[in-house]
């Protein structure tokens, strides 16, 4: 990961929760960034940028309109995600790390807690997808289930419905979920949301509330 939008300097990382911010296909590291705001104020936020060129914006793997990918650029992606995890919580000693994912972002962040099941505290998925991968599932359920937000709008077109319902599928067996809808959210991020994201974090993550003052 060469390139990482953070929210705290390097002087103030320790001992914190982490936060990780995974952008959507076509994207980049700066849409997360715009978020870090809205988070808990005890949080390290740290949003990488995908290692695949979508035409001068970013992706983790590529994608077609069918939500179709290659099983092997997957896990080259997330195992370098998984690989830079475990050097910045060995420099920085976080006290827990979790995930977010918007889109594509959240099929990489279900992806890293199915190949690293006891490594992630919490996680919330953005408008997006699981994978359906029989590779993935012949280890699953999972043994532990991790604290899952997923938010979305169900009029949101670029999901499609089987993807979608392999989502709710996938979810409800192995995460512990919980489920929140936005009319007229479409395929993007918003305010409230996002502030509800923050208290399902605050509530699951020890550490991430920090009382302004």
């Amino acid at each position: 990961m060469e390139t990482v939008a953070w929210s705290r300097p390097e002087n103030e990382r320790a001992d914190t929760p982490l936060l990780l911010m995974l952008h959507g296909y076509g994207s980049s590291e700066k849409r997360m960034a715009e978020a870090f705001a809205a988070m808990p104020r005890g949080f390290t936020c740290a949003a990488p940028r995908g290692p695949l060129d979508v035409g001068g914006d970013w992706g983790w793997f590529l994608l077609d309109y069918f939500l179709d990918n290659d099983f092997a650029e997957v896990v080259a992606a997330a195992t370098k995600v998984l690989a830079w995890l475990d050097t910045v919580t060995a420099t920085y000693k976080f006290s827990s790390v979790s995930v977010l994912g918007f889109s594509q972002g959240m099929a990489m962040g279900t992806t890293l807690i199915r190949l690293r099941p006891g490594m992630f505290t919490a996680a919330v998925g953005l408008s997006g997808f699981a994978l359906q991968n029989d590779l993935l599932g012949a280890m699953e359920p999972l043994a532990r289930k991790v604290p899952f937000l997923w938010a979305r709008d169900t009029e949101d077109l670029v999901i499609n419905p089987d993807a979608t319902a392999f989502t709710a599928e996938w979810l409800a067996a192995n995460t512990d979920l919980q489920q929140a809808r936005y009319e007229g959210l479409g395929h993007n991020l918003r305010a409230d949301e996002l502030s509800d994201v923050a208290s399902f974090l605050t509530a699951n993550v020890p550490g991430s509330f920090v009382p302004r003052g």
